[in-house]
């Protein structure tokens, strides 16, 4: 069990230093990295519901197609 604690804090401790130094050595600032991630974000969700919707309709006309006699 020691081990498990001692790869947590090292990988916990290693994610914080990784993350800190991003922050120091990035060319934006906070709130520009902030607005990009949500703007990548908010694509991503839409992209996702665009292709959910396209899905649904093929498969709402392929159940109709298999309903017809």
């Amino acid at each position: 069990m020691s081990k498990f604690w001692s790869f947590t804090a090292g990988a916990l401790s290693g994610a914080l230093v990784g993350g800190v130094v991003t922050l120091l050595f990035t060319p934006k600032s906070g709130e520009d990295l902030i607005s990009d991630a949500e703007m990548r974000w908010q694509t991503a969700v839409n992209d996702a519901n665009r292709a959910k919707d396209e899905k649904q309709r093929e498969l709402e006309m392929e159940f109709r197609m298999a309903k017809q006699p």
